[in-house]
């Protein structure tokens, strides 16, 4: 396969200012077709990015062009339908995260997926930072020893995302399937994936009304490590805030910035590389490696990394933590 052929499915800002921009410019990469229920805009994209085909129609798509790989992004709700759709067809598929509203959505693509023996990757594309890669390289390495506590969070002063954020039926929840299951995926990579006994959550909604904005979650895993998870729409903060902590036996490291401490001979060292990319450019190599990992993956160039049945795991306690928060009581995990 010289070129993936591709066709990108909903075309909001981060079909926009992310997929279609990075894709044009891989040579691995073909754009064969786009697809938005707005016809307007789909036209539009189309011409930007000279793409030869635009349909408003999934399944018109689907049997009318010769494609490797479908791209998902469109709002929540629509995942489970187009994603499977894609897999019905024969295409193996990148879905934006989260993989769906909840987690029996999310078990039906990944019943999909082993049915019609296809790849679907879900984008979580900050495993893919180089700083992120850098401190998981080091944790599997045991350079901190075991890991007991991760801490991730997310602040935001305000909330200026697609309005279909705060629709409940389109998100299936508010700023915890926005940004909290992207740090929960992260801490928990970095953890290694433990099973989970606990959790237990807190939400607000201050400036919104079906959905929270601001979300306090803690897990307790069964081998007695744990987790804590902050994140917010609406938070009254100067600057954004984006951060991971790991606490290991053997020592402690941070993100943004990257800081890997060990005490070697009596002293506190920081590890990590003395010069790291500015954060925007994190940002967009995030994706850029998460692209070309999904293509490579497409041509069998290696396995896929964060599949449909992590995805799944993920939002069994997801599912959890919306549980905890309506019973007032911390949940156990089957």
């Amino acid at each position: 396969m010289d070129k993936v052929k591709l066709g990108v499915v909903g075309l909001g800002w981060v079909a926009q200012v992310v997929h279609l921009p990075i894709l044009s410019k891989l040579n691995e990469a073909q754009i064969v077709a786009v697809c938005d229920r707005d016809k307007s805009r789909g036209r539009l994209v189309a011409e930007k990015f000279s793409i030869p085909a635009l349909y408003t129609d999934v399944d018109h798509m689907l049997k009318s062009e010769n494609l490797d790989a479908v791209v998902v992004s469109t709002s929540t709700d629509s995942h489970k339908d187009v994603a499977i759709a894609a897999l019905k067809a024969g295409k193996d598929v990148l879905v934006e995260k989260p993989i769906a509203r909840k987690y029996d959505e999310a078990v039906a693509i990944a019943e999909a997926v082993k049915q019609h023996r296809r790849k679907l990757m879900v984008g979580m594309n900050h495993r893919f930072r180089p700083d992120t890669m850098i401190l998981k390289s080091f944790l599997e390495g045991k350079e901190l020893g075991k890991v007991y506590y991760t801490k991730a969070g997310w602040l935001r002063k305000k909330n200026n995302n697609s309005a279909w954020l705060t629709q409940r039926e389109k998100s299936g929840g508010g700023v915890f399937l926005d940004l909290g299951i992207v740090m929960l995926d992260m801490a928990f990579w970095m953890m290694g994936f433990p099973d989970v006994k606990r959790v237990s959550a807190t939400n607000f909604n201050h400036t919104t009304k079906q959905v929270e904005d601001t979300s306090l979650v803690r897990i307790t895993m069964k081998n007695g490590s744990l987790m804590t998870i902050e994140v917010s729409w609406s938070m009254q903060v100067q600057d954004d805030l984006y951060y991971c902590h790991v606490f290991g036996t053997e020592g402690t490291a941070s993100l943004n910035p990257l800081r890997i401490n060990k005490e070697l001979h009596g002293n506190i060292v920081n590890l990590a590389p003395a010069k790291m990319e500015s954060p925007q450019h994190l940002f967009k190599r995030s994706y850029e490696n998460e692209l070309k990992h999904f293509l490579g993956a497409v041509r069998d160039v290696h396995p896929i990394i964060s599949t449909a049945d992590e995805a799944v795991q993920r939002m069994k306690i997801v599912d959890a933590v919306y549980k905890s928060v309506r019973t007032g009581r911390e949940v156990t995990i089957a």
